[in-house]
């Protein structure tokens, strides 16, 4: 049976854990509101951007962007994996990474070659591996994502699908829903599905649009910053959900840490009052001999 000193020390010890783990609570609550705010102020640029992308598709259908071309030849498809840079945040890596998984391990099955493009170290660590190819990747974005630094790590899958080397191009990310709960979503990000790109206006009014330089520049540069638009979007959903998960994991572990600790008192107090109940029955012992 362990020694009064040994309880006293396991106790210290979890007090200590319970501290770090309450700061780190109260640190993730306050970046969570931060991310969330971050998040719902990118959301209506990302939506109109998407009306005007659905407006001029319909409006010029002689012209088609590669971006909503369906290729089938080059049998390779590619995935921007959008995971954390920092751990602690409960399963919310594990889950992202396990339809990763499941979906490369189907498309290796029907004979295609995966590239992949990582953001956020947890990502790069798993694609490592599991062998896939790593074209590029970005790491320590901090807690507010920068478009600037996403343009060029992803503009590889990007150019890739556009000059036909890559037949599709996935995104995987978590997607916030609320503080306690957040999905991982597997979304097919090029080519553009019409559904993506449907207009929640169609049939109320066609617009009329005059181009300057011309139609295929304006299209090709609006598409381009859309699926950009989409790309930031679901990093900034990530981080929103990162924040959440890491503040319910650690009120978790500081609540498991206040049970761990009221049992290691309780054992303590036995393990005393047998050492007391021992002492005097020792001397009562002693005195009867005597």
């Amino acid at each position: 049976m362990a020694t009064g000193k040994e309880i006293r020390g396991k106790i210290k010890s979890v007090e200590n854990t319970k501290k770090i783990t309450k700061a780190m609570e109260m640190v993730a609550a306050s970046k969570m509101r931060k991310a969330q705010e971050r998040m719902l102020a990118a959301r209506p640029y990302s939506e109109k951007i998407r009306n005007i992308a659905s407006n001029l598709s319909q409006a010029n259908p002689e012209y088609t962007h590669p971006f909503m071309s369906k290729q089938d030849t080059a049998k390779t498809v590619g995935f921007i994996v959008v995971t954390t840079d920092k751990g602690l945040c409960g399963g919310m890596n594990t889950n992202s990474l396990r339809l990763v998984t499941a979906k490369m391990r189907e498309l290796e099955t029907a004979g295609n070659q995966i590239q992949a493009v990582a953001i956020g170290n947890k990502g790069l660590g798993f694609l490592n591996r599991v062998g896939a190819k790593v074209v590029s990747h970005v790491v320590q974005l901090g807690d507010t994502p920068h478009l600037d630094k996403l343009i060029g790590p992803v503009k590889v899958l990007l150019d890739a699908y556009e000059e036909g080397r890559l037949d599709a191009v996935y995104l995987v990310y978590t997607k916030f829903i609320n503080t306690m709960r957040q999905e991982p979503r597997l979304e097919q990000l090029l080519p553009l599905s019409s559904e993506r790109l449907t207009s929640d206006n169609d049939g109320a009014h066609a617009w009329d649009y005059i181009y300057e330089p011309d139609v295929q520049s304006v299209i090709d540069d609006l598409l381009l910053r859309y699926v950009e638009t989409l790309i930031y979007q679901a990093v900034a959903e990530n981080m929103a959900s990162e924040q959440s998960a890491r503040m319910v994991a650690m009120k978790s572990a500081s609540d498991n840490a206040g049970n761990v600790i009221g049992e290691l008192k309780l054992v303590y107090n036995k393990t005393r009052q047998a050492a007391i109940t021992k002492e005097l029955s020792e001397i009562v012992s002693g005195a009867a001999a005597v």
